[in-house]
């Protein structure tokens, strides 16, 4: 069986933390398997979807890497529906009701205070001909349901295990609007019908719609899907705050967070492998199984996000972001500063340390004595070889000095700061001159 699976986002809105999830979680179990990753718009809304939404949606999947393999349109397919809705109510598993949505709420408050299920009693399948067109006439027009059979309904979920739901206990679905505009579960089952769909993966609050769906795939004469319904994300502290529900990608990306760091993260969070950072979202895949997907709420906290971006920096290559990086910074610079690195808007204050101006750090009187000393002693160094190297070995022999009170005052001299990237690494970046004059402007002799 070739493997594909969809993203299916509305377009009435960006992407946020929970959908990109779900499409990481799609390209996943497509990309392991060598199977196909397609996106499906759901843009039957038509007052609230707009092509700017569309355009973003693929714009952050294309930053993101999770690049579907095709792209169809709800908007476009409105002749399948049609076909297969004919197809269901010629066999009687679709029917028109009339009830307004006032008269549906009496009855189910009725059923309540019955202590029954607020379940749809199908009275409309009661009506006669005469009756319903006595309706029409009047100007009703009719909403459609479809008919689900009294029968249980059962599946193996790849994450929750055996499910399994009475269908005599579900209400009847509304499939159509009364305006004649659909609805998402059948036009949804049709999809992926259509586009030989084999695992559909969303979130745990659809279970009970896929109980439904399981027989409106039966009612159309299709081979019904896998599916995986994954936990629903939550916050550090048990609820996902609406900051952190919807942040998009637009916002990820302004706060410098790396698309890898963020898919490294939605990608481990709710299962029983730890979250690492990557270079590529290929390295994601030799982890990934349904099996290793929890019940238990994914838990997705901003800061260990932040924490993974800066993990994440460390490990990529100068060819992955140099597209990013000042005109001036080269392979040797950024391999020199990524250990220090939270996030790739910090390389404008590691360029400012190497290229200056700095000011004199305030040292003792006898660190200012020893920054002449290294001065003189950087003044005759040969600079081709290991700068850092020979000038701490010189000044060691020349001064006693070892350890914190050798290697601070030369690093507050040479950079300002009292932490950093390895002055091995820095100091041939800031060259024989500068370093020189900084010493000397450290030891008050400018």
């Amino acid at each position: 069986m070739t493997v594909i699976t969809r993203f299916a986002p509305s377009p009435t809105g960006k992407l946020h933390v929970g959908n990109i999830r779900t499409a990481l979680v799609c390209w996943m179990a497509a990309r392991v398997e060598g199977g196909k990753f397609l996106l499906r718009l759901d843009d039957t809304d038509r007052a609230r979807s707009t092509e700017e939404n569309v355009v973003a949606i693929r714009r952050d999947l294309e930053w993101l890497g999770l690049v579907p393999a095709g792209e169809v349109r709800q908007s476009d397919r409105f002749a399948l529906y049609e076909a297969a809705f004919e197809t269901l109510h010629a066999a009687g598993r679709v029917y028109p009701c009339y009830e307004s949505e006032e008269e549906l709420s009496i009855k189910r408050k009725v059923a309540l205070g019955r202590g029954l299920p607020p379940i749809y009693d199908r009275a409309a399948l009661t009506l006669s001909a005469e009756e319903r067109q006595r309706l029409e006439a009047d100007g009703v027009r009719p909403h459609w349901r479809f008919r689900l059979d009294a029968t249980p309904i059962e599946w193996t979920d790849l994450i929750r295990g055996p499910q399994h739901f009475e269908g005599a206990a579900l209400s009847d679905p509304v499939v159509r609007r009364a305006d004649g505009s659909w609805l998402y579960l059948l036009p949804s089952v049709i999809d992926d019908i259509d586009m030989k769909i084999s695992h559909v993966v969303r979130g745990e609050d659809h279970v009970s719609n896929t109980a439904v769906q399981i027989q409106m795939f039966e009612a159309l004469g299709a081979a019904i899907p896998n599916f995986a319904h994954m936990a629903l994300l939550v916050g550090a502290d048990g609820k996902l705050s609406k900051r952190e529900g919807s942040i998009g990608v637009e916002a990820i990306r302004a706060e410098g967070i790396e698309p890898q760091a963020l898919l490294g993260l939605l990608a481990r969070i709710g299962t029983s492998e730890p979250v690492v950072p990557v270079a590529t979202a290929d390295e994601l895949l030799p982890g990934f199984a349904f099996s290793h997907m929890g019940r238990a709420p994914a838990r997705f906290d901003s800061e260990e996000l932040a924490q993974l971006n800066a993990r994440t920096l460390h490990l990529l290559p100068y060819e992955a972001v140099k597209d990013r990086l000042p005109a001036n910074v080269d392979e040797t610079f950024w391999l020199a500063i990524r250990p220090n690195l939270t996030t790739i808007a910090d390389t404008d204050a590691a360029l400012a340390v190497i290229e200056g101006p700095i000011a004199a750090p305030t040292l003792s009187p006898e660190d200012r004595a020893f920054c002449a000393d290294a001065a003189a002693a950087a003044d005759a160094l040969d600079w081709a070889e290991t700068p850092w190297a020979a000038l701490t070995t010189a000044l060691k022999a020349s001064t006693g000095r070892k350890g914190k009170a050798l290697f601070l005052p030369l690093r507050l001299a040479l950079t300002g700061q009292d932490h950093g990237p390895e002055m091995a690494a820095l100091l041939p970046l800031i060259g024989r001159e500068r370093a020189i004059a900084r010493l000397r402007l450290a030891a008050g002799a400018a």
